[in-house]
């Protein structure tokens, strides 16, 4: 089994098996550290051994960022919530200033651009948004205090009393995402996937204002996935809704076939898939560009910072280089052709 992109994270846990097709593998490569027990999932019923080493180590986690989540820190979210900013920009400031962020995660922001990246997107606080691979939740923690008043945060739920160990351990997983750091998502809701190899759901169909995929999109192509979470997408969003896209950008030219497994799409050649399935680009944007970034690394874009896939080996060149090259794409639904 993979390793999942984080021991707590909700939509990509189910990922890092290899038979889901509901949401792509995460990255990089399996960490095969042995867990020490075996736990359970809902129901009291012993996983298979492959789940339960995952789980076992997203239990530990997760009792350790329960641990943080003090009577204060979860005052600071609540004031948060309970204020009504001027607009989303506003909140987003108050939001990426506060204590809440997980430790380490706002050392991220200058390659990150969470404040220009979603205003750019034109998310409001009143939107109904739908996060699909939240992975470790870096995003999530920003989006959930923002809609947390007005609109909804929606990420993808799995089947509490499924019989299927993998329906299992995800709703745990996922269980254990969602109230690990105390009240932060506590309005947050989720989309059951009832059937795990079948096409995703994001809800019900023209019901979402926003559906955003960051640094995803490669692990759909590498997976075949195009077919069944487009449609997905597309159903889900209301006429004229956003998708916001943000993803590594190969050279242009690359084969996307081949970049896709270092971690880079083409972004002439994703705007074109992507149009492709009833959605119209309707602005790109140079915000999260890198030009530092040379794509030609050992272990692909998992070489640079944060994840630093070769250890301290040439650790100063890769932190010099920054985070990845990054396409931001603004869509909009359009009728299928």
């Amino acid at each position: 089994m993979r390793r999942l992109t984080s021991l707590v994270a909700a939509a990509a846990l189910a990922a890092g098996l290899s038979c889901t097709k509901q949401t792509p593998p995460s990255d990089p490569p399996a960490d095969e550290t042995p867990a020490t027990d075996t736990p359970t999932a809902q129901g009291g019923e012993e996983l298979p051994e492959r789940f339960a080493k995952e789980l076992a180590r997203q239990e530990a986690r997760a009792k350790e960022i329960s641990a943080r989540w003090t009577p204060e820190l979860q005052a600071q979210v609540q004031k948060l919530v309970d204020t009504k900013y001027p607009s989303a920009e506003a909140a987003l400031k108050a939001i990426l200033a506060s204590p809440h962020r997980t430790p380490g995660n706002i050392e991220r922001d200058p390659y990150r651009h969470p404040l220009e990246t979603l205003t750019f997107f034109g998310i409001r606080q009143d939107m109904q948004v739908f996060e699909y691979a939240q992975g470790a939740g870096w995003y999530t923690e920003i989006l959930a205090p923002l809609l947390a008043r007005e609109g909804t945060l929606w990420l993808t739920g799995y089947d509490t009393t499924s019989s299927d160990p993998e329906q299992r351990f995800a709703s745990r997983a996922t269980e254990l995402f969602l109230d690990a750091p105390g009240n932060l998502y506590e309005k947050v809701k989720t989309v059951t996937q009832k059937d795990l190899q079948g096409p995703p759901v994001l809800g019900e169909p023209n019901s979402l204002d926003m559906v955003l995929v960051i640094r995803m999109f490669h692990n759909v192509h590498r997976f075949s996935m195009w077919d069944t979470l487009m449609p997905a997408i597309h159903s889900a969003l209301a006429p004229g809704g956003v998708l916001g896209v943000v993803q590594h950008r190969a050279d242009p030219g690359a084969n996307p076939d081949e970049s896709a497994k270092q971690g880079y799409l083409p972004e002439k050649w994703l705007v074109e898939k992507i149009e492709s399935y009833g959605f119209r680009l309707e602005e790109s944007s140079e915000v999260n560009a890198n030009p530092k970034d040379t794509k030609d690394y050992e272990k692909g874009v998992w070489t640079l910072p944060p994840t630093y896939e070769l250890g301290d080996k040439d650790r100063a060149k890769y932190q010099a280089i920054g985070e990845s090259d990054r396409s931001t794409l603004r869509f909009v639904k359009v009728a299928k052709k």
